[in-house]
């Protein structure tokens, strides 16, 4: 029986159509659009309510069981239809209806049985419509059971297919701001609903800055205005700039900022079509080839000067493009030029280059194209083909408005309007991606997401919100008005949106924190609300007790008898100040006066309890400073010359216990300090450095001028302390002040001091600094200094005493510094003025949007200034458009300030700016260049030292003469050095606080909790390039390769990683056999006096060696050493059983485990206190023998790694530094790590000569000889299970591990996919069996292969799994599969995907495992090629060692010379956290150099005057 279901668009009933989307395989129902939703049957009948529509929808196909499977059911199902139309639907309980809906689904999935019914299609598709539902969802503050049912069932199939084709949901952001959304916007020419396509064009090639926010934003907002489409495209058209690398991050940072393109394109898309429209051009004539030098182009341009080859042939100009399209030098040296108008007034029109030959690669079309079009040329040609409408352009553009047009008209393209708008420009920073690089590369700053950055990534971290961004650009709007904004304005925006929302906590400041005792409060915690205004933010625990904290600065403006509030707590009366000789407080005796609920006239304090239950935080405080020190940058200026110092300031805190549960990203406020954002969550002491990580809280600014006050909400004086005075309105404004928890403004007080008196003072307190810098600068004796500086700081004190304020430079007042009106100047006169400013101002704005002539502007301009200049002769001041009191007052305090420190830096450059100093410098400029050269000639050493003592002395004799060190140009010093200095203080710190930390460790009482523990989600959260330790940590952990356990050093071996060791076991163990070797097994336990036998052998491991003492209570006779090698345990059976050459050769190996305690800083697999390994002990008659099987077992050495692990090693000789103690001569096979720039020594294979056999005396009867006996030749060789964490290092990506096949336990894992509610159980059961067969085919062909057939994860949840664990090649099966007999292989390496035919999976797979092992392989060599190099120079081995290269360097084999290159080529900072600082040790003499060794090469080590040896490679080591 046919049904027809209409529908009204505009509210369409999502319940019936999630019940026509079940029913459409087996039931025809037509759907169509109408005024009304009903159902027509035959034409008779037709239901109107949702409700009876699905009845009868279900009853069509009853075996669904949509309306129950039985008459229970099928009343429950009534029930819930009535309830999605009836309570859920009627807004006044609407709230009451969720919470009930919220209990029934508290244990259960669906709402009736085990699968989807009518009655979840109902209630889902009633909150769907429901913006309300909706808004709580997308806050966060939906019931829980109910967001969970309706999230599950939003990603079943039928329910995706509805909302697909259901409107937007409606954006709670929008509809809450929907009003507030007009800023300036202007509607845009020619637009029409539903048809206006913007687009957003990134070069990818830096990150996004808030100026590229602007830009994105702004597109979107005019798409979804006039609900269009948002192209994002990538302008690929420079390819020796664009990178993948930041294509990604442009996607993250747009992702961040909640943009959302509908479609993605690069330029590179179109080159064909734009190289066919540029021959266009040449055969038209209206573009030409020109071979003209880039410079001479430019003279040409400026002064309207026709190029030679403007008018060659078209043919020529084919010719010429030709050999450009071929990259030949002829080409190289060309360019394609558009023929418009060289006389033309806008210099964008004088032919400009439209297409350029490069040669270079590009990140997306390789080599395919030598030539590539201009931004200029390609913008135009693509916003037309894509179909963009309208074009949103920065008003820089606009002289090349023109040029676009242009080309539009000749090329007969579809014409796009151009709309402009203003750049955004911020004060006190560079937008240049030029500039910002320069900061990123000398260590300015932590990196592109620093907080004191402009970039997405930076103010985002510094706590900006997208919505605060958003609301900001929204203001902003279209205007084409170009200002230069600062930054409190956008940071005002953001408090707006954080404000309600940010929970309040407490935090002290570390250093001068005073206790205040109340004997009367008793121990306990109550709950507080977290935000006083929006209790929807939560509840917080307040610790209470008889010992709180309050800050120094607090405590100081306290006197005795008065009463304070503690803020979440009531009044305290102080009883008594405690204070130290110096007059510095010490402690507070007080008592509560909680019955005194007058809080009006009290200061507000912020107070910590003392609590062994809620010990504080350890929290770090972070405030940031400009980057930049002048406001606005003009065009000559040089920004390195104002590029600030000291722009990171960090505070240590006690912080509320509470703060241990910020999550990273969280905005709070600290109460009476401002907002912050957690930058790094605290963690627990780890039990391996028994530190806890602190809380670090970045400060967001707010748009005041002035922070929040840290201490001390009164600001009243020690001589006014305890004094009543008259109320004035100072006091007033301090009252008003105390109840916000704000400082009371200075400017509001009336002083009770002559102008005079504060003149005088602060003349003494300059006059007093003149005189401590003069001693400075004299080196005067210490003591008399600090007279001094005694004096000037009881100067500074009296001076604050008297005004209230602390004094600073230029802050004295000065009458007559104020120009002052004209006498003669009445309102009339300046009102006259006033308004022919404004007039004058909207004809220039007029003229400049009108596009008007470039010198009709500039007059009418000039005329502007001409009469702000008459007003301010009028009135003595800049005229400013009309404002409120506040903002002008505002904008005075900024001026005044920024006069002051123009002041004072004007002060600073004038005392080192003397020509005598200036000599001085150049004289020293000039000495350390001719240090450089003969250190870079290689030049004597005692040369090098006396122009080192000229170039010492003269910095002396410059700081005697200034008082100060001269630092680099620019004023910074060198990176080393601050690195240098900031260890120096932080270790200072760390000595100055053991004590203390001793103290507060010992008041802890036993078994208190340590804190939250870390929550372990499935995915990796630290990045391989941007932190390798804690991302090798987080892979071997979360990938079950390890475990760690409670001995340091010591770790759990899980099946994954032990199942490579025995593939590794396998395969050595079956080649070792094929040459003769046994496999035994000896103790671990070593005699004392055995180990020292060989006393050279057993010295490098001396300081490693375990020892056993103890046997229960009793001690040993003598200790027992665990093995660290086996030599010693070995060698002294071998003595007993070789006594003829007949026993010779002797070929032994044990597979077993050794302890070696290191001291350092352990790793697991790479440097671990016990470990596994294999160790081989050969004995032979001749050397011969010996050294034919070092190689040989070394050649299987690299096997291992190159054959099985899939890494590339470098085969070669240790130098005699670096050999087996003990033995001959060592060979080794060295793997680089490009991850961490370092290399590490695979497996070694040592000859030990007859040094050991001598030892133990191990001899043999000498055939030839009867009689005589001989010291047998031996070797000792080992790999142990650092291999695998090789191969994570090397292999391993930010998914996880990526296993090479041969090694992989699991090398195929096969998930079934498509499992949803509609599947039946039938087919579902079908899925299992048929991955469980693939499992079978594949293990039946010797293909290691497992399945997931777990229910209760997801696909999406067990790709990731099997991703983390790195398993080769994942096999998805659905249904679909099924049907049509194939499924979908997906490598782990490449993430590529391949549809196998079921009838090819074992051939199919194990080629592509093959390809797999042979590509990794590949990638690891070329990884390994591009990073080694060969030089002959030590200004290069340093330059390339720094870069993270591994170096071929001549060599002449002395120890010392090595020791001198490590020394030399160490550096000031570690390599990688919790990595060394190191130098370059000697990795091997390579069997293969890269380049053979000339005669009379000298060695690389300075000062060395001996010939090398060979090539020898160097490297930071692990």
């Amino acid at each position: 029986m046919a049904a027809t279901v209409s529908i009204n668009p505009a509210s369409p009933p999502i319940g019936v159509l999630l019940a026509v989307e079940h029913l459409k395989d087996s039931v025809p129902v037509q759907v169509q659009e109408g005024k009304n939703t009903g159902l027509k049957v035959n034409g008779d009948v037709t239901f109107t309510t949702v409700p009876s529509i699905c009845r009868y929808l279900a009853r069509l196909a009853p075996g669904k069981h949509l309306y129950g499977s039985n008459s229970l059911e099928a009343t429950e199902v009534d029930h819930w239809l009535e309830f999605s139309v009836g309570r859920l639907g009627c807004p006044a309980d609407f709230t009451d209806a969720v919470q009930y809906l919220n209990q029934v689904l508290g244990p259960r999935t669906f709402l009736i049985g085990h699968a989807a019914t009518l009655a979840d299609f109902a209630v889902w598709g009633a909150l769907r419509s429901n913006n309300v539902w909706l808004n709580m969802l997308d806050r966060g503050k939906a019931s829980p059971h109910v967001a969970r049912w309706f999230r599950f069932l939003e990603e079943q199939a039928e329910f995706k297919a509805v909302a697909m084709a259901l409107p937007a949901k409606p954006e709670s952001s929008k509809l809450e701001t929907r009003k507030q959304d007009q800023g300036k916007f202007v509607e845009l020419p020619g637009a029409e609903m539903g048809k206006v396509v913007t687009r957003f064009p990134p070069e990818a090639s830096g990150y996004l800055h808030v100026g590229h926010a602007k830009a994105a934003l702004l597109n979107q907002y005019y798409q979804q205005a006039f609900k269009g489409k948002l192209i994002m495209r990538f302008d690929d058209t420079n390819p020796a700039k664009e990178s993948a690398e930041f294509e990604k991050v442009i996607l993250e940072d747009i992702a961040m900022l909640d943009i959302k393109p509908d479609i993605f394109t690069h330029t590179s898309d179109h080159f064909d079509r734009i190289q066919g429209y540029a021959e266009q051009l040449i055969r038209a004539g209206l573009a030409y080839v020109d071979d003209t030098e880039a410079e001479v182009m430019k003279q040409e341009r400026e002064q309207k000067v026709n190029s030679k080859n403007r008018g060659n042939a078209v043919e020529k100009n084919l010719a010429m493009w030709e050999e450009m399209k071929k990259g030949s030098e002829v080409g190289q040296r060309c360019c394609l030029r558009a023929k418009i108008d060289m006389q033309s007034a806008n210099g964008c029109m004088r032919d400009p280059t439209i297409y350029r030959c490069k040669t270079e690669s590009h990140v997306r079309t390789g080599t395919k194209y030598k030539v590539y079009p201009t931004y200029d040329f390609a913008c135009p040609i693509v916003d037309s083909v894509e179909g963009v409408t309208h074009a949103l352009r920065t008003t820089e553009y606009h002289d090349r408005d023109d040029q676009f047009n242009w080309f539009i008209e000749k090329l007969s393209l579809r014409p796009v309007h151009i709309w402009e708008y203003s750049r955004l420009n911020l004060q006190n920073t560079v937008m240049s991606k030029r500039k910002l690089t320069w900061f990123v590369d000398q260590g300015l700053v932590d990196g592109w997401d620093d907080p004191r950055f402009p970039t997405v990534r930076g103010v985002l971290r510094r706590g900006m919100t997208v919505e605060g961004l958003k609301q900001f650009i929204v203001a902003q709007g279209s205007s084409r008005a170009v200002v230069v904004m600062e930054w409190d304005k956008i940071w005002a925006f953001n408090k707006k949106v954080i404000d309600p929302v940010a929970p309040r906590f407490t935090a002290l400041q570390r250093e001068g924190a005073v206790v205040v005792n109340l004997p009367q409060a008793k121990e306990e915690m109550k709950e507080a609300p977290k935000h006083p205004k929006n209790a929807d933010v939560g509840q917080k625990q307040v610790w209470y007790s008889s010992r709180v904290y309050i800050d120094g600065e607090d405590a100081a403006t306290l006197s005795e008898g008065e009463v304070v509030t503690f803020i979440n707590w009531g009044n305290i009366i102080i009883k008594k100040i405690n204070k130290n000789k110096a007059g510095a407080v010490q402690s507070i005796d007080a008592e509560l006066n909680l019955e005194n609920t007058d809080y009006k006239k009290t200061t507000k304090l912020t107070w910590l309890a003392e609590t062994p239950q809620a010990p504080f935080t350890p929290t770090v405080v972070t405030h940031f400073e400009h980057i930049i020190s002048k406001g606005v940058l003009a065009k000559e200026d040089e920004f390195k010359n104002f590029v600030s110092k000291d722009t990171k300031m960090e505070t240590v805190m006690l912080g509320d216990p509470c703060l241990a549960q910020l999550k990273k990203g969280d905005i709070i406020q600290l109460q009476r300090r401002g907002y912050y954002i957690c930058d790094v969550p605290y963690q627990p002491p780890s039990r391996y450095t028994c530190q806890p990580t602190p809380c670090v809280l970045f400060h967001i600014p707010d748009g005041h001028q002035k922070e929040m006050p840290t201490a001390g909400s009164k600001a009243k004086s020690k001589a006014a302390a305890g004094q009543k005075k008259p109320k004035t309105k100072a006091d007033k404004v301090q009252k008003a002040a105390s109840k916000k928890e704000l400082p009371s403004p200075k400017e509001e007080a009336s002083p009770s001091y002559s102008p005079a008196d504060e003149q005088a003072l602060s003349d003494k307190v300059a006059a007093q600094g003149d005189s401590v810098r003069q001693l400075k600068g004299k080196k005067a004796d210490k003591a008399e200094v600090d007279a001094a500086v005694k004096v000037l700081l009881s100067l500074k004190a009296e001076y604050k005493t008297l005004t209230g304020k602390d004094w600073k430079p230029g802050a004295k007042k000065e009458t007559g510094a104020v120009p002052s009106a004209s006498p003669a100047a009445s309102p009339a006169d300046v009102e006259a003025v006033n308004d022919k400013i404004k007039a004058q101002g909207e004809k220039v704005r007029q003229l400049k949007t009108a596009k008007a002539e470039k010198a009709q502007v500039d007059a009418e301009v000039k005329v502007l200034l001409a009469l702000k200049a008459d007003y301010k002769n009028l009135t003595g001041k800049d005229w400013k458009p009309p404002k409120a009191d506040d903002g002008k007052k505002k904008q005075e305090q900024k001026e005044g300030k920024k006069g002051q420190k123009q002041e004072k830096t004007s002060q600073e450059k004038a005392a080192v700016s003397s020509p005598e100093v200036e000599k001085l410098k150049a004289q020293i400029e000039e000495q350390g260049n001719r240090v450089r050269q003969l250190k870079g000639s290689g030049a004597d050493k005692a040369q090098v030292d006396a122009e080192v003592k000229q170039l010492l002395a003269l910095k002396e004799q410059y700081k005697t003469l200034t008082g100060e060190d001269l630092t680099p140009a620019g004023g910074k010093k060198s990176k080393k050095e601050q690195k240098k200095e900031k260890e120096q203080k932080k270790e200072k710190e760390q000595k100055k606080d053991q004590p203390k930390k001793a103290a507060k460790e010992a008041s802890k009482p036993e078994g208190s909790m340590p804190g939250p523990k870390k929550v372990t989600r499935l995915g990796l959260e630290a990045k391989k390039e941007e932190n390798l330790s804690d991302w090798y940590s987080q892979v071997i952990t979360k990938s079950e390769m390890i475990e760690y356990y409670d001995v340091s050093g010591c770790y759990i071996l899980r099946p994954m990683s032990y199942s490579i060791w025995e593939k590794i076991k396998d395969f050595f163990d079956a080649e070792i056999k094929k040459m003769g070797v046994d496999n035994v097994y000896f103790p671990i336990f070593v005699s004392q006096s055995a180990l020292e036998r060989e006393k050279t052998h057993i010295a490098d491991f001396a300081p490693e060696v375990a020892w056993v003492t103890k046997s229960g209570d009793t001690d040993l006779a003598e200790p027992i050493a665990i093995r660290p090698t086996s030599e010693t345990v070995m060698y002294p059976a071998y003595a007993k059983w070789i006594k003829s050459h007949r026993d010779l050769p002797i070929k032994y190996n044990q597979w077993n485990n050794v302890v070696r305690w290191e001291f350092k800083h352990p790793q697991p697999f790479l440097r671990t206190r016990e470990f596994l390994w294999q160790e081989g002990h050969s004995a032979f008659a001749s050397k011969d023998e010996a050294d034919e099987e070092v190689l040989a077992i070394l050649e299987l050495y690299a096997r291992v790694y190159e054959d099985l692990m899939a890494i590339p090693v470098i085969r070669g000789r240790k130098t005699e530094k670096e050999k087996f103690a003990g033995g001959d001569y060592t060979t080794t096979v060295e793997v680089y790590i490009s991850a961490s720039g370092r290399a590490i020594q695979g497996a070694t294979s040592h000859h030990l000569g007859q040094n050991f056999s001598k030892m133990f005396e191990i001899v043999y009867e000498d055939p030839e000889k009867p009689g005589e006996k001989k010291f047998v030749y031996q070797n000792s060789w080992g790999i142990t299970t650092r291999t695998i964490g090789v191969m994570v290092m090397v292999h391993g990506d930010n998914k996880g591990l990526v296993m090479p096949p041969v090694v992989a336990r699991d090398q195929v894992v096969v998930i079934p996919c498509g499992v949803t509610a509609n599947l039946s159980e039938e087919d579902k059961e079908k899925l299992m069996k048929k991955c469980q067969e693939y499992r079978k085919v594949l293990r039946d062909a010797g293909i290691r292969a497992t399945d997931d057939l777990r229910d209760n994860y997801s696909p999406g949840w067990k790709f990731n799994h099997w991703e983390l664990k790195g398993t080769p090649i994942r096999i998805e099966v659905g249904p679909r599969d099924m049907k049509e007999n194939q499924f979908v292989a997906v490598r782990r390496d490449t993430g590529e995907k391949l549809t196998v035919p079921e009838g090819k999976a074992t051939e199919k797979i194990k080629e592509i495992l093959d390809t797999i092992q042979a590509d990794l392989y590949s990638r690891a060599k070329k990884d390994q090629d591009s990073h080694m190099v060969a030089i002959d120079t030590w200004s290069d081995f340093c330059a390339n060692l720094d870069k993270g290269m591994i170096i071929q360097a001549p060599y002449c084999g002395a120890i010392p010379c090595e020791d001198k290159i490590k020394k030399d080529s160490a550096r000031d900072q570690d390599i990688e956290p919790g990595a060394p600082s190191m130098g370059a040790k000697g990795l091997c003499i390579p069997f293969k150099p890269l380049k053979e060794l000339q005669p009379g090469t000298r060695c690389i080590c300075e000062g060395c005057d001996k010939d090398a040896k060979y090539y020898t490679l160097f490297g930071r080591s692990y």
